[in-house]
């Protein structure tokens, strides 16, 4: 019985005849079609203009609060500037209710609500 020779793993390998690599398939108006990460997924996401309403989030809170015996912490932070974190239960919580007044004072808050 003969052994097998393997190519070593260093060395490219021979592409089989007739085999070339995929191209993209050209769009029905003559150019390249676009990228694709999967087939049928697109590699941009962009926004479906039927589902825009002009809203943007302009002020979020994150809240992390794990459970007993582990440090809750807060961030708060505005398109205006403001960047606050909090660890610990009671500044945790102090920076929540601080959080809700920043939302009913800021200037690009209430601008947007005199829009509307």
């Amino acid at each position: 019985m003969s052994a097998r020779q393997h190519p070593s793993a260093n060395s490219p390998t021979a592409t089989p005849a007739g085999i070339s690599p995929a191209e993209p398939a050209p769009a029905p108006d003559g150019r390249g079609a676009a990228k694709v990460v999967a087939e049928g997924v697109s590699s941009a996401v962009r926004p479906d203009p039927r589902w825009d309403d002009g809203r943007r989030p302009i002020a979020w809170i994150h809240i992390v609060a794990p459970g007993r015996g582990v440090t809750p912490s807060v961030r708060s932070w505005c398109q205006c500037g403001r960047d606050l974190v909090a660890a610990g239960e009671r500044r945790a919580l102090a920076l929540v209710k601080d959080h809700d007044r920043h939302r009913t004072q800021c200037h690009l808050l209430a601008e947007g609500k005199e829009a509307a």
